[in-house]
Order: structure tokens, then sequence, then C-alpha cells
């Protein structure tokens, strides 16, 4: 067996043909298997074709964006995605984490910075890496299961997609079924590149997947003031 099979692989997506090349021989000489697309459509192909650990996709692509193509993404894959963009704007961040992304780079960049943002994804994303010591296994709330140790959400059976962000945000929760957790918490739970109104966002998101009316949440529970917390009530 070949033993690059076993590094995880990454697909870049960047219509910059010199940034692509750039980060395949970077990435490549860090221990990551590298594929690349110049725009959406090649995505999908590589897609279709390979199995992928991580996207680093770019926002600014001609035609189909990178926000776009994240958007149709999360309709039927859970992958990983890191955005590189240069829009600066918080609400431009905001909306790439509606889409389901599970980090932000602004560019420039510095490759390091880039590296040790993938090292935290994957390693969030790895099973058991990210829950909690006191944790059980399995939590039920409801009709949903979830398995802290796979990262896995089902419901009656079936397997609900959930983003890196989400298993995070699950995984906190699961250590403390019925306390409140600060969004404070669940930042450094979800990682460097979200702030407080990111959790509220990814919150929303988790809440269409998991309650039976979103607006009326029965679950996932808004503390005015302090907080959310997760009830199996």
């Amino acid at each position: 067996m070949d033993a690059s099979s076993d590094k995880p692989h990454i697909l870049v997506v960047d219509d910059d043909t010199r940034l692509r090349e750039l980060l395949k021989s970077f990435l490549s000489r860090n221990g990551f298997r590298v594929s690349t697309a110049g725009h959406a459509a090649e995505a999908r192909q590589r897609l279709q074709a390979l199995d992928f650990d991580l996207i680093v996709l770019d926002v600014m692509m001609p035609g189909e964006t990178g926000l776009d193509f994240a958007t149709e993404l999360r309709r039927s894959d859970d992958v990983p995605i890191l955005m590189l963009t240069a829009m600066a704007d918080t609400k431009d961040r905001i909306a790439g984490l509606e889409t389901g992304v599970d980090d932000y780079l602004g560019k420039p960049f510095e490759p390091r910075e880039l590296l040790l943002r993938i090292q935290n994804i994957l390693r969030r994303g790895r099973p058991g890496t990210a829950s909690p010591a006191t944790a059980p296994r399995l939590v039920a709330f409801g009709p949903m299961q979830f398995d802290v140790e796979l990262g896995e959400l089902t419901q009656k059976g079936k397997r609900i997609a959930l983003t890196d962000a989400e298993v995070a945000l699950l995984r906190a929760f699961a250590g403390r079924i019925g306390e409140v957790l600060s969004r404070d918490t669940l930042c450094k739970s979800v990682g460097s590149a979200v702030n407080e109104r990111a959790i509220d966002v990814q919150v929303t998101r988790l809440r269409r997947k998991i309650e039976p009316d979103p607006s009326f949440p029965r679950f996932l529970r808004t503390v005015r003031g302090q907080g959310y917390r997760l009830v199996d009530a």
C-alpha cells in the first residue's frame, strides 16, 4: 500500500494558478496529499472521484463564487471547509459561516498560519479528540442521538450531516447536558476564527437540524444574557 494514502487529502480551490501551485507545494511538504481545482465546476469533478479530508476554498472566483459553492456543497456533504478571503468585513465572514464553512483566513496570509488552522480543523474533526472528558459516549435528546466519539448525529437511525463546527458545539454541550454554556466557552470549543456573533449563527444552523420548530427551540435553548444549554426534554 502507498504510504501517502494515509496522509490527509486536501482539495485547494482557487482561480489563481500561482497560489494554487504554491499551496500545493507547501502543503505537500508538510505531510498532506493535495489536489487542486481552478473553479467550482472542476472542484465538483474532483469530489465525485475522490474523498477529501478538507477543502481550502477561495471566496472570490469568476462565475460561481466560493460562497455559492459552499452553500450547494453543504446540502449533501459535511467535509470541513477553510475559506480564503480578501474580504475582511465581519458581515462577509458571517455570511460564510452561515453557509457552513468551518474557518476563515484572510488574504494575504502567512503559510504557517494556514497550516495551523488546517491542523486544528482536522484535529477537532478526528473521532474522540474533541469530546469532553466527562461526556458519555452517546447523548440522546428527543429523537436525536449524538455519538460523541464519532461525532455523528442520527435521528431514528438516519445520519444527519454536520459541519465540523456543529460537531464541536455538540461535543461541548454533551459533557454538560442541562448546564448553561457561555458564548465565550463555545467560541473556545469551536475554534479561533469564531466570535460570539458567529456562535449565534452556528447555533441557529444547528437548530435547523435538531429542532422540530427552530423558531421555538425545545432542545437547544437560549438563556438570555448567559448563553445556551442543551436539554434532553
